[in-house]
């Protein structure tokens, strides 16, 4: 906003040169951008934050002023006593929701001509052109008190009657309004906007413009004055409705002072006057929805408390007593009511921050303030799953990932892609009632779709490699699971339910594009991302973990394997709990993707974090290292295709011995020599004794009794 500094001292006395002022205005978060010399004159260009409308206009800031310097504001003149009689004028407000105030007056007998020279530069300096004097001073009251009037010529008023209302109200539903204004622009209004008409059609669109047949021209002779207060919601989205924006409507959709737009009235029908002759006549104000401004309770020790003070409680009021607050002082606060045209003032914090501004916050001492980063709560303090958290994130940077922070959201489409079965738990979708967009109308049950959009932004951006993981929350409605027909009816679904169960998950993404060399001999990215989990559970100590073939839809049944925690066997049981998932994306979803690469091969995993907590972070027991060399065995058996590793692991394990310290399995394969339908499994067998140097006889008859029965159990045989 344009601000004269001239015109400013009409309303306080400063003695202050105008850059002092800039500065001070700037300080209470009015931030002068601009200081522009306009021939003799300074023009301040004030930027006006969308809360606080009440600055507007000149007495707006000149109030700012006056709670700064305890200057009081001197009101221009205003005052006018009507010279006829009573009104042969009806206003009928038919939409008291939509405008809580309309006030009017007529004046008679004016001669429209050219402003007088005052006025024409005032309004320049603002960067508002200048059209007839009576045009003229409507636009000079809405800089000077910030509230928007309109004028119109009295004889187009068609039977001495203004009704405000929607055209739903005044002309019944499905009413379709064509109407031209001041632009000389004929718009179609929606039957919601309000509308100001006359005894047979609308004459304006409230609070945006007025229409071309009641404007005020050369042969106007008297006018009716408009002063009203609409409903912001409406004005704004009427104003962007039609596609159109106006001082007025830049004001009205702010919100204008209800109690201003009396003295407003009363002051343009004041200047008119003055610069066109005429009759002043009588007003109307009807008023069927009163302000009541909200009591706000005020404690003098939170005020220190916020912002770091010693303030008296005489010191806080002083701050206040120039805001136009009503106060009552008690013992331990104050009790506010804030005035009509503050009604960004709602809360206890709002009042705090008023305080602030008036004192200056460049007094406030900088001081470092005394919190943790982030919050920890006393459940996550005493399980620990702050430190588990952590320490999964350092583990995953140092092996080369990177940590996104994704949207917590996703879409009915992205469930189905994973083809995830219709009685999942994942389907248990919690619905948005304001989306972002529809393609992600819920929120996420887990993470793999937002890293597939990872994936597919990194490839068509050039990313050849690609290692990223993230720590969120997923969410499960405790509702019945939605299917894809649903999804759509459930967007309109208002029923309460409880409240989603939240759980912390981690997921991660591999992808390297492969390249054709010689003499090299790489290792599958499943076991690369295999490896990053079993470092990740070792070094949060949990040992008591196994790998399952997985039957997740979306893997690729050969190359993934469900995560089981809790149980010292290598296979899932009764007492272990599945905490996630890896492996490589399925081919169909691969084909979907029309990812163009040399062999593609995407790793994907997620584990449940609060499933792993429990487990974490046991207790460790030392033991001293060994006296006694030890001595390994390789055997290599031929089994059925379909025998999981995982249960050799599980029967090599049973095998009743003190001697064996520790087995694994070291190759799998099928191909040549093996027979179809069959594989080779190749495992170690490390022995020691803790009392004494073992012997290669007694190692051999072991192990040989060792092969035996784990051919016995799998039905295989020996691979020479």
């Amino acid at each position: 906003m344009r601000v004269p500094f001239e015109w400013l001292k009409e309303f306080i006395d400063i003695n202050e040169s105008h850059h002092e002022v800039a500065h001070r205005l700037t300080m209470i978060g009015l931030e002068v951008e601009a200081v522009e010399q306009v021939d003799s004159d300074v023009v301040f260009e004030v930027n006006v934050t969308p809360n606080r409308p009440d600055c507007l206009s000149i007495i707006g800031i000149a109030r700012e002023l006056s709670a700064l310097y305890k200057t009081p504001v001197v009101f221009p003149e205003h005052d006018v006593l009507a010279e006829t009689g009573e009104l042969d004028f009806n206003v009928d407000i038919a939409d008291a929701e939509l405008c809580h105030r309309y006030a009017g007056r007529v004046v008679r007998n004016l001669k429209i001509g050219h402003s007088p020279e005052w006025l024409r530069k005032r309004l320049e300096k603002c960067s508002i052109r200048s059209i007839n004097n009576i045009v003229d001073v409507t636009n000079y009251v809405l800089l000077e008190l910030g509230h928007p009037l309109h004028a119109f010529d009295l004889k187009t008023i068609k039977g001495c009657r203004i009704i405000v209302g929607t055209p739903n109200r005044v002309k019944g539903q499905g009413t379709r309004i064509k109407f031209k204004t001041l632009d000389s622009i004929e718009r179609e209004i929606p039957e919601e906007s309000l509308l100001i008409w006359d005894a047979e059609r609308p004459i304006a669109i409230a609070g945006v413009m007025g229409g071309m047949e009641t404007e005020v021209s050369d042969s106007t002779v008297d006018i009716f004055i408009e002063s009203a207060y609409f409903e912001p919601v409406s004005v704004r989205r009427t104003s962007k409705a039609i596609g159109l924006k106006t001082e007025s409507s830049y004001r009205f959709e702010r919100g204008t002072d209800i109690k201003m737009l009396k003295k407003a009235l009363d002051r343009a029908a004041y200047l008119m006057k003055e610069v066109a002759g005429g009759t002043i006549c009588g007003k109307i104000d009807i008023y069927p929805k009163r302000y009541k401004p909200d009591e706000i309770s005020v404690r003098y020790n939170k005020v220190n408390e916020t912002l770091g003070l010693k303030l008296t409680k005489q010191e806080i009021t002083d701050c206040l007593d120039g805001l136009g607050f009503e106060m009552k002082k008690l013992a331990n606060s104050l009790k506010i009511k804030p005035p009509a045209y503050r009604r960004d003032i709602k809360r206890e914090i709002d009042i705090i921050e008023e305080v602030a501004r008036i004192y200056g916050y460049d007094k406030i001492p900088a001081q470092l303030p005394r919190a943790t980063i982030g919050i920890e709560s006393p459940e996550d303090r005493k399980s620990g799953s702050a430190k588990v958290k952590n320490d999964i994130k350092q583990a995953l940077l140092k092996s080369g990932f990177t940590e996104v922070i994704n949207y917590s959201f996703m879409g009915m489409q992205d469930i189905d892609l994973l083809g995830i079965g219709e009685y999942d738990e994942r389907r248990n979708l919690v619905q948005i009632k304001n989306p972002l967009k529809t393609e992600d109308s819920f929120m996420r049950t887990t993470l793999i779709p937002s890293f597939i959009k990872n994936l597919v932004q990194n490839l068509s951006h050039g990313n050849r490699e690609l290692r990223l993981f993230e720590i969120a929350r997923v969410f499960i409605s405790q509702k019945s699971e939605v299917s894809s027909q649903e999804a759509v009816a459930l967007s309109h679904c208002r029923t309460e339910c409880s409240l989603p169960v939240e759980r912390e998950h981690l997921a991660a993404i591999y992808y390297k594009e492969k390249s054709k060399a010689l003499y090299r001999d790489d290792t599958p990215d499943f076991y690369i991302i295999k490896g990053v989990i079993e470092a990740i559970l070792n070094n949060l100590r949990i040992y008591d973990y196994s790998f399952v073939r997985s039957s997740e839809p979306f893997l690729h049944p050969g190359q993934s394997a469900d995560i089981f925690i809790g149980s010292r066997l290598p296979v899932a049981s009764s007492q272990s709990v599945k905490a996630g998932y890896v492996g490589a994306l399925s081919p169909a979803i691969m084909d979907s993707l029309d990812i163009k690469a040399h062999k593609p091969s995407v790793i994907v995993m997620e584990i449940d974090i609060d499933r792993i907590i429990p487990y974490a972070m046991q207790v460790v027991k030392y033991r001293p290292l060994p006296r006694y060399p030890y001595i390994e065995r390789d055997t290599a058996i031929v089994v059925d295709s379909l025998l999981e590793a995982a249960m050799l692991m599980k029967w090599l394990k049973s095998y009743p011995s003190d001697l064996i310290e520790d087995i694994y399995i070291f190759d799998v394969y099928q191909g040549k020599n093996i027979p179809e339908g069959k594989k080779s499994i190749a495992f170690n067998v490390r022995y020691r004794a803790s009392d004494r140097t073992l012997k290669d006889d007694e190692i051999d008859s072991l192990h040989k009794s060792l092969v035996d029965y784990i051919l016995d159990k799998t039905k295989g045989q020996l691979r020479t």
